[in-house]
């Protein structure tokens, strides 16, 4: 066993070539300097985590070699912003590259517009002809990377600027509703890509992409009518070192659970494809009956954005339903296999179901710190149980009892509701020790 174990490691190390190596110095030449400047902020947890993140981003970036680069741009973009604050928050509106560029609003907004750009262009990949489809596609994915890199970039600043404000102002941006937003989106489309290089298939980018432009949709309304860019101190629940664990686990379950209903909805559109009959076409009614309940969703705070966002998202929406009905034989010709979808769909709540496990965990032990309990009956962690039951079992039935397919697919595609009922709609309807991210 220990030769196996051995050669196994020796077999591993030996693939490693020189810029595996000069990149996993570069990572712990980076946490180094982090600690040496930043470690004063930190108590003795979080510079475990700091140092716990070495080998992790490491082993991520020798895994999937497309991370290294992002991790190389999003430090080398990240510390320039930094750097042209000298220390002074003011200098957001007097420098031009972090007025425009790379000040946290400023990326977080060009974040939002590739991302809307990414997604037409996913589109129009879809539904073109010849050649053109494929060079389309991959104008879409490029800009997605490009989407990331700003939401990452935009978080790494933001960090800094919240500790400009104050020291005791200063926190990981993963606090409220618009900063969980963001992290949703780039965690979404992050996997997405990685499974777009793993199957070799562009084509599930344009459905994916409509749950991430549905929230950065979202996240500019709330931006506009709370403000809610602007950086506010924790309350004192949320002054933890447990939050930095507890919610990234949590919403890369929620970000490949939106991963996996929206490859559900394509498998549904390929698995009908030749259906004359429009009343048949359940997927694409159901999508619509979604985009008319969402105005009326937010029909409280319609009035304090005039009126005119939601009519907008409205139209947009109903203009995407059409085309993809219009469409639908050729966006199913031009789909992966029925065998990828459902694999993609599998592995996504799979690795979903896994870490918001351990959120759910890490969940109960914060808990219990800040208020002397591990379970509440909170509304929010009633529809965490509720989501976590879910998808336990669809994974059983899967692996059990072989479920595959329509089935599995409607089922994830229904999961999409309970998830987004957890993320949003607790904070829209209920109330509890959870609501840090009213509406």
């Amino acid at each position: 066993m220990n030769t196996t174990t051995l050669t196994l490691n020796e077999s591993y190390f030996a693939k490693r070539n020189l810029l595996d190596w000069l990149f996993a110095a570069l990572v712990t030449l980076g946490a180094l300097f982090a600690f040496s400047r930043y470690s004063g902020n930190m108590d003795g947890y979080e510079q475990a985590i700091l140092l716990g993140t070495v080998p992790a981003a490491i082993a991520l970036g020798w895994f999937w070699r497309p991370l290294r680069t992002l991790m190389v741009v999003v430090a080398a973009l990240s510390l320039l912003g930094i750097n042209l604050y000298q220390g002074d928050l003011a200098q957001a509106e007097k420098v031009f590259l972090l007025k425009y560029f790379l000040s946290s609003q400023s990326a977080i907004l060009w974040m939002s517009m590739v991302f809307f750009m990414s997604t037409v262009f996913y589109w129009i990949g879809l539904l073109a002809r010849g050649s053109q489809g494929p060079a389309m596609s991959l104008i879409g994915s490029r800009l997605t990377w490009v989407a990331v890199g700003m939401a990452l970039v935009g978080t790494m600043v933001r960090w800094f600027e919240s500790y400009l404000i104050g020291a005791d102002v200063g926190h990981i941006p993963v606090s409220n509703l618009y900063e969980v937003f963001v992290l949703f989106c780039w965690l979404t489309a992050l996997f997405y890509l990685y499974f777009e290089a793993t199957y070799n298939t562009r084509a599930m980018g344009a459905f994916v992409m409509l749950v991430v432009s549905a929230a950065v949709g979202f996240l500019l309304w709330y931006t506009v009518v709370r403000e809610a860019h602007e950086i506010q101190p924790l309350v004192p629940a949320l002054q933890s070192w447990w939050m930095k664990l507890h919610v990234p686990a949590n919403f890369i379950g929620y970000g490949t659970f939106a991963l996996s209903a929206m490859v559900a909805f394509a498998y549904l559109i390929k698995s009908q494809v030749g259906e004359k009959r429009w009343y048949k076409l359940t997927p694409l009614w159901l999508l619509g009956l979604l985009v008319a309940f969402v105005p009326m969703a937010f029909r409280r705070s319609t009035a304090e954005a005039g009126g005119s966002y939601w009519f907008i998202y409205f139209v947009v929406a109903g203009l995407i339903v059409a085309g993809i009905l219009w469409g639908r034989e050729r966006i199913a010709a031009n789909l992966p296999s029925l065998e990828v979808l459902d694999d993609v769909m599998y592995k996504s709540i799979a690795v979903g179901f896994a870490f918001f496990t351990i959120a759910t965990v890490l969940g109960a032990l914060w808990a219990a710190e800040a208020w002397g309990g591990y379970w509440s009956w909170d509304p929010k962690e009633t529809w965490a149980l509720i989501v976590w039951l879910n998808y336990a079992a669809w994974l059983h039935m899967r692996l059990m009892k072989g479920l595959r397919g329509t089935v599995a697919s409607w089922w994830a595609l229904a999961g999409l509701g309970v998830t987004t009922f957890a993320f949003i709609g607790v904070n829209m309807f209920l109330s509890g020790l959870h609501s840090y991210g009213t509406l």
